[in-house]
């Protein structure tokens, strides 16, 4: 499956990598924008949940890296509060 590694630049300039094993993310965080840090954790978590989903529909078993970084970004967003804007870019290889 193709990984994607999208870079998330958090309200005080910090930057961040959130990994996916699926492209999936890509709909829920398109590269390019901006949202709320609310948005950001109800969105990633659903694509990560979703990706993981994706893995174990092909090779028979979960992803238990998405927990890690569902838990990241958990960990990540409580941070701030849920009206700041994070940017999305996605990372090149």
């Amino acid at each position: 499956m193709p990984e994607v590694l999208l870079t998330l630049q958090w309200p005080d300039g910090r930057t961040s990598e959130l990994y996916s094993p699926s492209t999936v993310i890509l709909e829920h965080l398109p590269p390019g924008t901006s949202l709320s840090v609310g948005e950001l954790e109800q969105r990633g978590v659903e694509a990560l949940r979703q990706a993981s989903e994706r893995v174990r529909a092909r090779y028979g078993f979960a992803c238990t890296r998405t927990d890690e970084e569902r838990e990241k970004l958990r960990r990540q967003v409580a941070g701030y509060a849920t009206d700041q804007q994070v940017k999305i870019t996605r990372r090149s290889n």
